[in-house]
């Protein structure tokens, strides 16, 4: 059986390891010290590493986990990747055979230019492209980039569990109520989102059925949603994609 963990890293961080109780394999590992923890006290062999984009917070433990256990780095090409082995490739999968199981390279750019996410059915690694009720801001790409990265992540099934890197999703929520405050399901995951966090739990991973009901983000053709757009922007909006950029820019600026 296969199970994924995350591991809390920095102030809001999560890097998800995966295990099958011998071998392990982990994403996104901006820190070395919780993976190293885990292993030692799970007696887990660490076999991959896998990296979305080369920011610090999800690369910073890649080097030194990567000397240690000798196992292959996967990244995104163009990027500054420490230590990667191969590239992460969207023409072909990412195997990992000690977990007997293989991931399909999503190529998901915008919150940086090669940023990609790992998927397999029922699993998403989506690093910081979609987050609970958010998505990642511009640091290097373009609306339309995320737009359509969002778009591609949005067609996978219903069922996808959508693992995301940081806990973000109670901020994501207060926001997305200025957008849709007579979303039910909306207010529904806040209440649930609540109690997690008073429990000690993380929101996340979520499901992509979830995020389409709730995620302003993958919502840009909803009425309601292009209307709060329109009237915040103060201007007609000429499409989805400028859609998607007024509630990105009104974000950027928002503060609970």
């Amino acid at each position: 059986m296969l199970h994924v963990i995350p591991l809390p890293a920095f102030q809001d961080n999560y890097i998800w390891l995966l295990h099958d109780g011998r071998s392990a394999a982990v994403v996104d590992p901006g820190d070395a010290t919780p993976v190293m923890d885990f292993l030692g006290a799970h007696d887990l062999a660490l076999t991959a590493i896998l990296v979305t984009h080369h920011h610090h917070d999800h690369v910073g433990g890649v080097a030194l986990l990567a000397r240690r256990f000798s196992v292959p780095v996967y990244g995104p090409g163009g990027e500054p990747i420490p230590g990667r082995t191969d590239v992460a490739d969207p023409r072909q999968p990412v195997d990992l055979p000690h977990l007997g199981i293989a991931f399909q390279v999503l190529a998901v750019p915008g919150h940086t230019r090669g940023h990609v996410a790992y998927y397999r059915p029922k699993l998403l690694f989506c690093g910081d492209t979609l987050f609970g009720c958010g998505c990642g801001r511009l640091f290097e790409g373009s609306a339309e980039q995320m737009h359509a990265s969002l778009a591609r992540l949005a067609a996978l099934p219903d069922d996808t569990g959508v693992y995301c890197a940081h806990e973000y999703t109670l901020a994501n929520i207060r926001f997305a109520l200025q957008v849709e405050a007579d979303n039910a399901a909306l207010h529904a995951r806040e209440q649930e989102a609540r109690a997690r966090r008073a429990q000690g739990s993380p929101t996340v991973p979520s499901t992509l059925a979830l995020e389409r009901r709730t995620n302003p983000f993958l919502r840009v053709t909803e009425p309601a949603v292009r209307a709060a757009a329109e009237a915040h922007a103060g201007h007609p909006l000429a499409d989805a994609v400028a859609v998607f950029a007024a509630l990105r820019a009104w974000k950027d600026r928002f503060r609970a």
